[in-house]
């Protein structure tokens, strides 16, 4: 199973490590397509890719993928934009939140009936609501 994992990145990088946790637990699914999303020094490697060239190509990926996985507590312009296209394409779509923080999350998100949304308070949680998911996509 090819997994597209979508974290923030230019919105903020404050639950980097999550998402690198995320990706690990992931990775006993399948092939998770953008690991980089959990690596602290994602923009120092993006600084030589082009906007065009990160779009097109987390677009390819995101086309290839059989599920979509997206932490969505760190508000993110491109990860709703990844969704959006994941609602479009009809691919299955886990939107994770940890609610209680300084910002709800989106009535875009949660009012879709085409996104799961699963919220969770403890990280340790997340495999059993990642596999119930993916158990589901197959």
């Amino acid at each position: 199973m090819d997994i597209y994992f979508a974290g923030s990145i230019r919105g903020g990088r404050s639950d980097v490590d999550l998402y690198a946790r995320i990706i690990d637990l992931l990775n006993g699914h399948g092939e998770v397509l953008t690991e980089h999303v959990g690596q602290q020094d994602l923009e120092t490697q993006e600084a030589a890719l082009s906007d065009r060239e990160i779009h097109d190509q987390d677009l390819a990926w995101l086309r290839r993928a059989d599920a979509v996985v997206a932490e969505v507590t760190v508000p993110s312009l491109g990860v709703g934009y990844e969704l959006g296209r994941a609602v479009a394409w009809e691919k299955p779509a886990l939107c994770l939140y940890r609610p209680g923080g300084e910002r709800d999350l989106s009535a875009m998100v949660r009012g879709s009936d085409e996104l799961t949304v699963a919220e969770y308070d403890d990280p340790a949680s997340l495999d059993a609501i990642v596999t119930s998911f993916l158990e589901e996509c197959r």
